[in-house]
């Protein structure tokens, strides 16, 4: 009863995630490796829109593999998964992108980074993969001999010179080696041998870290090709614009045409900013965890040897600048193409407020013509009405003209004046009502 009470206010005091973070800590520990070992290492990697990929078709791809070693079924949404098949253990890690394979096996094979060492991983299971291979290394972990020096014939045997990278980590517990180069298997060789004292646990954390590093890079350069399609459209899109900036001082093209053109290539440039931003975030992401595996590495030389950071300076760091100016480059264009709208929007807002001047000063020269029309017509008004009054006062007054024997003609002779300035007077007085508020 204490337990449940204990429980039921953990239940309320703890925040419903707690739990599912403090796991995802542990998730994904290091193994435990002790020398002499091999580790193959996958990943494999949808061309496109990896992050949304359909994540059964990855738990399936490795339900067949672990199916062909009677080893347990991986478990529906999971995002690790470790077992042993046959003589090796299998790792398997789900990543935001892509799915990465460890299997490590006890032993060396008889012949250097031998590819009989990968078949634990059958090309025709390798050809299934809902996926394409991003990443393919061997890592063979051996003793290192009392006398480091006795590595160099092996170095420069397994390995191009002009490439090699041999450095020692972690307070020179282990020395790493390898070239960046695939083997005519598909395979990125790393070597890596420890000191006699080092633990299952260090070995683990150094070959993991050799893979993730490995990984990552790969993961990082697909931003490399992408930033080069970028720089050749904006190439195309940057001649454009600046014939669109310089075209805003034609006083002959209308600015709403320019206007026009300028939103096409804003729109067209948000198109590609939006095709582009994911892919160079993660490669901003990748890059970083790159530079994080090498600095807990703590890498020193070994022996005047090229280091791995040398190695990265050289190699990687390039491709990244690369691809961080195209990033910016696209930016700078979009804030350019922001600037030029908003000029030519002042332009239009400019020449659409002088034509509403111009259409302002024509109603008021038509009001005034009106206003001189309106009065005429008031004068004729006053002369029609008048007649038709007069007219009629004349048969009304005709009989009492005749009695008094005034003539018809002298009788509408008088009417005239006082019809007029009566009829003047009542037009007047309606005016005045009509212009009241």
């Amino acid at each position: 009863m204490i337990f449940a009470f204990a429980e039921a206010m953990n239940d309320s005091l703890d925040h419903p995630l707690r739990y599912g973070m403090v796991n995802e800590l542990h998730a994904r520990p290091s193994a435990r490796l002790q020398a002499p070992c091999t580790v193959v290492h996958l990943a494999f990697k949808e061309p496109r829109d990896a992050a949304n990929r359909d994540r059964a078709r990855d738990l399936a791809h490795l339900a067949a593999l672990t199916a062909r070693h009677g080893a347990p079924s991986p478990e529906s949404g999971a995002s690790h998964y470790a077992a042993a098949i046959g003589r090796h253990e299998l790792r398997w890690e789900s990543h935001t992108e892509f799915v990465s394979y460890t299997a490590i096996a006890p032993g060396l094979p008889p012949r250097a980074f031998d590819p009989a060492a990968a078949e634990v991983f059958p090309p025709a299971w390798q050809a299934e993969a809902p996926g394409c291979r991003i990443a393919a290394a061997i890592v063979q972990v051996d003793l290192l001999p009392d006398d480091p020096a006795g590595i160099e014939p092996l170095l420069e045997r397994w390995f191009a010179i002009e490439s090699l990278t041999a450095f020692q980590v972690l307070d020179e517990a282990a020395v790493v080696a390898g070239d960046f180069r695939i083997d005519p298997a598909g395979f990125m060789r790393f070597a890596v041998f420890v000191r006699p004292e080092a633990g299952q646990g260090r070995i683990g954390r150094i070959v993991q870290r050799v893979l993730e590093l490995e990984t990552y890079r790969a993961m990082a350069m697909l931003g490399l090709p992408r930033s080069r399609e970028l720089s050749a459209s904006l190439n195309a899109m940057d001649t454009r614009l600046s014939a669109l900036m310089e075209g805003m001082g034609d006083a002959a093209r209308p600015a709403e045409a320019v206007l026009d053109d300028l939103l096409d290539l804003s729109a067209e440039l948000e198109g590609t900013a939006v095709r582009h931003s994911f892919r160079f975030g993660a490669t901003g992401a990748y890059e970083a965890i790159v530079h994080d595996r090498i600095a807990t590495l703590r890498e020193s030389r070994f022996r005047g040897r090229q280091t791995l950071t040398e190695f990265m300076t050289r190699r990687f760091e390039p491709a990244m600048r690369t691809v961080r100016s195209a990033r910016a480059r696209l930016q700078a264009m979009l804030d350019r193409t922001e600037r030029a709208g908003e000029l030519l929007r002042t332009r239009v807002d400019v020449q659409r407020s002088a034509q509403n001047q111009a259409l302002l000063a024509s109603m008021d020269a038509r009001a005034d013509l009106q206003l001189r029309l309106q009065h005429t017509v008031e004068g004729l008004s006053v002369v029609a009405i008048s007649y038709y009054a007069v007219g009629l006062a004349g048969y009304v007054l005709a009989p009492m003209a005749a009695a008094a024997g005034i003539d018809r003609v002298w009788l509408n002779a008088a009417l005239v004046p006082v019809v007029v300035l009566l009829t003047w007077a009542a037009l007047r007085r309606i005016r005045r009502r009509l212009h009241q508020p």
